[in-house]
């Protein structure tokens, strides 16, 4: 694939037919919107280790020169991550997050460089990266051990470079006018909710409200075996007008730390 010719509309295609495999309750929840609304896009989300080559800025960088624009940086001192979100004029927002390695166990660090040093750095740097998949080679053995530490550590060396969620934007839905309808929907017709902190993360008063599916589980194929594994999820966000008048285009942290669960393997 020549990357260098995508449109950024493909490149958000691509994602999405990619995320779209790991996580089929999200084509059944987009097409249940979509029978009475047009499904618009909120954010999207990565997930990286912060590793030379591999770091929030590294992963952005496609996504800088298709346009997009850092925004604001955030901080999870609990989960040990550090996040970034950028902006397009015309496309959604992107959210990408980062593992700080050296804050785990010598073990884990070790684990996670090894993992890491098996990238080629140069492909980071092309747009279809951000769908590519897991680019290194791992062991059920690998996963378990990073599982004790960091769930979200174990994500990144399961699966890779692909999005961890995309995001409904309930102000752009005619039949929803708050969250709890769409929660409410959502539960009505079987899919389960992260209830981490509550079904519904933030508030009106923050500008903005979250809640999301619990992740799909599905066989993920390591060197040595296969294993069932929670891959991606389904968000939905409702957005709130700031002083001025405009709806509020970041993010919360202490929101976004209960969003992380959704692929929690104890929440599974």
């Amino acid at each position: 694939m020549n990357s260098a010719n995508q449109s950024i509309e493909q490149i958000f295609e691509n994602m999405w037919q990619d995320y779209l495999a790991l996580n089929p309750d999200a084509l059944k929840i987009f097409e249940l919107f979509s029978k009475k609304d047009k499904v618009v896009n909120d954010h999207v989300a990565f997930r990286t280790f912060g590793l030379p080559g591999l770091r929030v800025e590294d992963i952005a960088q496609p996504l800088l020169e298709a346009g997009y624009k850092e925004v604001q940086e955030y901080d999870f001192e609990k989960k040990k991550l550090r996040a970034k979100h950028y902006a397009h004029p015309t496309m959604p927002l992107v959210f990408i997050s980062e593992l700080k390695v050296e804050e785990f166990s010598r073990e884990a660090q070790i684990l996670i460089k090894q993992l890491a040093s098996q990238v080629d750095l140069n492909q980071v740097k092309t747009q279809d990266f951000l769908y590519s998949g897991r680019p290194w080679t791992i062991v059920s053995d690998v996963y378990e051990r990073l599982l004790e530490e960091s769930e979200y550590a174990a994500w990144v060396a399961a699966f890779g470079y692909r999005p961890n969620h995309f995001t409904v934007s309930i102000n752009d839905l005619e039949q929803f006018k708050t969250i709890n309808e769409v929660n409410q929907f959502i539960k009505d017709n079987g899919f389960e909710l992260n209830t981490s902190g509550g079904e519904v993360k933030g508030s009106a008063e923050a500008l903005l409200e979250q809640s999301s599916t619990l992740a799909n589980s599905i066989e993920v194929e390591f060197a040595d075996k296969r294993v069932n594994l929670p891959s991606c999820f389904y968000e939905f966000a409702m957005r709130y007008p700031t002083a001025g008048g405009e709806l509020f285009k970041g993010f919360i942290a202490s929101s976004a730390d209960k969003i992380f669960e959704s692929t929690d393997t104890k929440a599974a």
